[in-house]
């Protein structure tokens, strides 16, 4: 397991591609409720905004009308009759229709309700959604009440939640297309949590120009309706919460290290050494986070990186996981140790990847890579530091090692080669072929000659190594040190990771774990050299305390954050950024 506690399931979404329950139906039943807008708040005070901004226009328009019809009175009595009647004093002493002066209250009526539904469309869609989305984006209302408009292909928040209904409008009306938005999908309630989510299929060009950091004007919005984010915002909170809630040996065996943990620290250390060096009017209003990395197009550089036995965290696990990444388009890496098998995983992800714990036996080996390729993954991460468990106190004193338990290994189990080998005790067969220590660089050929796609190394930490990855014509290497699981007192992964990267220099795709905790820290990566990181332990926290919706919570903090620091430092692309924008301390 790499860089990486069971909090209940969380219900099902009818919204969620694959369920097959249609959304219209969903939202009849109560299943899904609409989040709330600027536009109509409440029912109730929606009513209030309309009454007292129409009803003053339109009874000023009713007594001009009563005025026009009595002052046509006047001229009929002088025309039929020579002399002015009583019209103008006393409309019902006049020989005229009793309809007449009756019709004046009535047209002021209709007026009153044609600028009723003219204010509610004008609030719903432009007036006050656009004046306060000018205020949180530092923009400036224009006299018609809508914000400056922002770059093209950007999306703000009050768009998003305010306009919904008149996206929709327009799309029965068949309206202008210049007026068509990419429809935006609500998602129900987590909690009391309420927020949309784009759809789990998204064109790469709508991808491509979402805007991560609008996570936090729907934050905010959602607080006009007094709704807080379910789980911390801040996402080193999230491992004390998940210690609170998680049994102590799915706890210790997540958050524990090798010895006395010493290197998971030093991983920290060296991310706080290095500060970032913000620049100034530098026209950063991109944010652009997309990158492709070994052959796969990602929307940003962070994948869900191979953490195995989720299910001691959660029921669903991997399952959970791989719906919520595939819902912001990440890529997830599978592990080996997987408790769900690769190909119930692939059933519910979006772009995968797999990692391999390289067996002892080769045809095992072989039987593994064959199924992780018929099963859509698309490039292999092969890890390389853990050929054998290390020394790991907190899960020695807990006598707990879940794969024992029939945890972690349900893709040998369901794998034929194995299974026809294991005999009537297959946990005692995976622990004999589970390591394979007697492997040397030679035997990479054997992964090229059974795997067609993308081979990346995993567990990186010299640049002798890295060189050497070059010359057996591999495609990528990941920088880490497992997340300070193996080796106690180990150099920390980001100070290895710039000496790498400039090692190779471009002829490898370099990628980086091992003590990413927030957007920032991403940043901080990739300007040391990284193309991606993988994420471990905190989307590993966020399913414990939520879920899938906990694991999309985590997802979408990190990625606003990267978005915003990026922009933030003076960089509009991940592409531009490099060492010169950090400074290190200490």
């Amino acid at each position: 397991m790499s860089d990486a506690r069971g909090a209940s399931p969380s219900r099902p979404c009818p919204e969620r591609a694959g369920q097959g329950e249609d959304f219209a139906s969903a939202r009849s039943t109560g299943a899904v409720r609409r989040p709330p807008s600027l536009g109509d708040f409440t029912v109730g005070r929606r009513m209030l905004i309309v009454t007292l901004w129409a009803l003053p226009v339109g009874g000023v328009a009713a007594l001009a009308a009563l005025g026009l019809l009595r002052l046509v009175a006047l001229i009929t009595d002088l025309v039929f009759y020579g002399r002015p009647g009583t019209a103008l004093l006393a409309p019902g002493l006049h020989p005229h229709p009793w309809w007449l002066p009756l019709s004046a209250p009535i047209a002021g009526g209709l007026i009153v309700g044609l600028m009723a539904r003219y204010g509610s469309e004008k609030i719903r869609g432009h007036g006050m959604p656009e004046a306060i989305e000018a205020i949180l984006t530092g923009g400036s209302a224009s006299s018609g009440g809508g914000a400056t408009p922002r770059a093209p292909g950007t999306r703000t928040a009050g768009r998003l939640c305010a306009t919904a209904d008149r996206r929709r409008h327009d799309d029965r009306r068949g309206g202008p297309a210049t007026r068509r938005r990419p429809r935006v999908r609500r998602v129900r309630r987590s909690g009391a949590f309420l927020r949309t989510e784009p759809d789990n299929v998204i064109s790469r060009r709508e991808e491509e120009r979402r805007m991560y950091a609008d996570f936090q004007f729907e934050i905010y919005l959602n607080g006009l309706n007094d709704v807080r984010p379910p789980l911390p915002t801040d996402l080193t909170r999230l491992e004390a919460l998940a210690r609170e809630k998680l049994p102590r040996e799915a706890y210790d065996y997540v958050a524990g290290s090798a010895g006395t943990g010493d290197t998971a620290v030093a991983n920290r250390e060296a991310f706080r050494r290095r500060r970032i060096v913000p620049r100034m009017l530098r026209g950063a209003a991109g944010g652009d986070l997309t990158t492709q990395v070994l052959g796969t197009d990602l929307p940003a550089p962070v994948l869900l990186g191979p953490v195995g036995v989720l299910n001691i965290v959660h029921p669903e696990g991997e399952l959970a996981a791989a719906r919520a990444a595939r819902a912001l388009g990440v890529p997830v890496v599978l592990s080996t140790a997987a408790s769900h098998t690769l190909e119930e995983v692939a059933e519910v992800a979006g772009p995968r990847w797999y990692q391999l714990y390289w067996p002892g036996d080769r045809d095992l080996a072989v039987s593994l890579l064959g199924r992780a390729r018929a099963a859509g993954y698309t490039a292999l991460v092969v890890t390389l530091d853990t050929f054998t468990l290390a020394w790991r106190p907190y899960d020695l004193d807990n006598a707990y090692l879940p794969f024992l338990r029939r945890i972690g290994i349900q893709n040998y189990l369901a794998d034929p080669v194995f299974t026809a080998k294991a005999g009537d005790d297959p946990v005692l067969h995976w622990a004999g072929v589970f390591g394979n220590p007697g492997l040397t660089w030679d035997d990479l050929a054997f992964l090229r000659e059974h795997w067609d796609g993308p081979i990346a190394l995993k567990g990186i930490q010299a640049t002798d190594d890295a060189r050497r990855a070059v010359d057996a014509g591999m495609d990528g290497i990941v920088v880490s040190n497992h997340g300070g699981r193996q080796v106690d007192g180990a150099v920390a992964a980001l100070d290895t990771l710039p000496i790498i990267a400039h090692a190779v220099d471009d002829q490898i795709e370099v990628l980086f774990d091992s003590g990413v905790r927030t957007g920032a820290d991403v940043f901080k990566a990739l300007a040391l050299g990284a193309k991606a990181v993988l994420l471990g332990r905190p989307y590993v926290y966020g399913l414990a305390l939520d879920g899938e919706d906990g694991v999309r919570h985590v997802l979408r903090c990190l990625l606003a954050e990267l978005e915003l620091t990026l922009r933030l430092s003076g960089h509009d692309h991940v592409a531009t950024l490099s060492s010169d924008d950090l400074h290190e301390v200490g």
